[in-house]
């Protein structure tokens, strides 16, 4: 087994390991502390590995990234998730697309819904789509509680408003929740299959609409990827408006929420205020972007446009008027005995739960732990901006909505750094020669580590590329921390964690 250093600004070490090494390291990083990024799978038969099993580990600080070839024939690899229960529903996923196996999985379907026959399997090079009719879909077999006066509440896929498709399962007594158990996948749009097909250098148009609320995140870590394999040298001025960009992107996203939250619990007072200061940061979007969700802005090679003085003078004052404005509102909120009667206490989750089920980004924040790529383990140019980490202890609603606005100044105060020294000089190089290898690219989004994994070689069909959204690791977050609630709190601890069905089922 012999370590070799990655490309690009994600320092990652990349080895090809055997069952017995797989099973020991993951020993060994669980031991240290170690948190499973992502665990994805890839058909890499044509340069001649047969399916192989990948799995990136952040331990002791450091980025591992091991593959396992996992045979050709009948794939399988020693399972993760009883050492990092993120793993299960990856565990799942990594059947349900390629067939590969581990012994102990839960062997229920995870992103099957009756649309592939039971033989077919999307994510291998040979599958041309199931022909219409193959798929059967069959019952869940959701885990039932027993008891006196136990019943179920079964909510969605389709769900009363303009969201996407997500069961839940709630075992209930009166109003009190004794278990949820989800079911997603019901999304699943081949973006990963299509991919497969398209240029590097074009790819980064499809990802950055895998989820419309994450669109710079998922860009830039595609991005990141590609210059890695391509050994493409991004422009610094590019490097610190993809940051403007992201904090941009977070500030958005925690508008959105805080006023979803105050809607939930009842003052429609700050559901309209925090609305509006939304629709208005978006307009800027769309105004210096060119899109209110900034599609298509972050591109490999740098950005796609820049931003000159005028506009630098309009976002920095942007800044200023929202900071005060979001100060205020956070001391009404602070304030109201109502809707701090339903954010405190309510969906807590506390550290030792939250560490042990893996969470990351701002769920694992607000629970006390330490977890932010802008801090432990920054790129440019984070590693000059210094970030100030956001944490609270509590690990309730209240906590996730003090993190939001903890991370909102932190993120103008960023932005106010980033336009005061905005380098010099282009915002992109061509970048579409890739030499082959394997590139990581990772962003701290707003709601945790985007990761996008490109592995190219000098072959086109072995081309190949994974794309983890970190709600991955925190859905059962929710299962865990709604244990004990009232069915009616559901929805504003939902909203508090506010988790992506998209980037979950590509």
């Amino acid at each position: 087994m012999t370590w070799a250093r990655l490309p690009g600004p994600v320092p990652a070490d990349h080895a090809w390991v055997d069952c017995t090494q797989w099973r020991a390291l993951a020993v060994r990083w669980h031991a240290e502390g170690g948190q499973l990024v992502a665990l994805w799978g890839s058909d890499e038969r044509p340069a001649g590995r047969g399916f192989v099993v990948h799995a990136v580990v952040i331990a002791a600080g450091t980025w591992r990234w091991m593959s396992l070839a996992a045979g050709g024939d009948d794939p399988h690899f020693p399972a993760l998730s009883d050492l990092f229960r993120a793993a299960a529903r990856q565990e799942r996923a990594l059947f349900d697309l390629l067939g590969i196996s581990c012994a102990g999985r839960d062997t229920r379907p995870w992103l099957r819904h009756g649309a592939w026959g039971p033989a077919d399997f999307p994510l291998r090079r040979d599958f041309a789509g199931a022909p219409p009719g193959t798929g059967s879909a069959h019952p869940y077999p959701f885990v039932p509680v027993r008891g006196s006066g136990v019943h179920e509440i079964a909510v969605g896929p389709i769900h009363a408003g303009t969201i996407e498709p997500g069961h839940f399962r709630f075992s209930v007594v009166g109003d009190e929740i004794l278990r949820l158990e989800e079911r997603l996948g019901y999304t699943h749009k081949g973006v990963a299959k299509r991919l497969e097909g398209m240029p590097l250098a074009e790819g980064g148009r499809l990802v950055g609409r895998v989820c419309a609320d994450s669109t710079a995140a998922y860009a830039g870590a595609y991005a990141m990827a590609v210059e890695a394999v391509s050994a493409c040298v991004v422009p610094p001025r590019a490097l610190w408006l993809r940051a403007l960009l992201w904090e941009r992107e977070r500030i958005a996203n925690h508008l959105g929420d805080l006023g979803a939250l105050c809607q939930d619990g009842g003052l429609a007072f700050g559901h309209t205020q925090f609305g509006l200061l939304k629709e208005r940061w978006l307009q800027t979007h769309g105004r210096l972007f060119g899109h209110r969700y900034l599609m298509d802005v972050i591109v490999p090679g740098g950005v796609a446009c820049d931003l000159d003085p005028t506009a630098i003078a309009l976002l920095d004052g942007e800044c200023a008027t929202l900071l005060q404005t979001t100060r205020r509102l956070q001391h009404i909120i602070d304030d109201h005995a109502g809707l701090q009667e339903r954010f405190l206490g309510a969906g807590r989750l506390d550290e030792a739960q939250a560490r042990a089920m893996g969470a990351v980004g701002l769920a694992a924040r607000a629970s006390g732990i330490a977890s932010d790529l802008r801090v432990f383990s920054p790129s440019p140019p984070y590693d000059t901006l210094k970030t100030r980490i956001s944490m609270r202890p509590g690990g309730d609603v209240a906590a996730r909505v003090a993190v939001r606005f903890d991370e909102i100044y932190e993120s103008l105060r960023l932005i106010h750094t980033i336009l005061a020294l905005l380098p010099h000089g282009p915002v992109c190089v061509p970048c579409d020669h890739p030499q082959g290898g394997r590139g990581l690219g990772a962003v701290e989004g707003w709601r945790g580590v985007i990761l996008v994994a490109v592995t190219c070689t000098s072959s086109p069909e072995s081309h190949h590329v994974h794309i983890h959204d970190p709600s991955w690791q925190n859905w059962p977050l929710l299962e865990r921390a709604v244990l004990g609630e009232l069915v009616p709190d559901f929805p504003l601890i939902n909203k508090s964690f506010n988790l992506a069905y998209s980037g979950h089922d590509l």
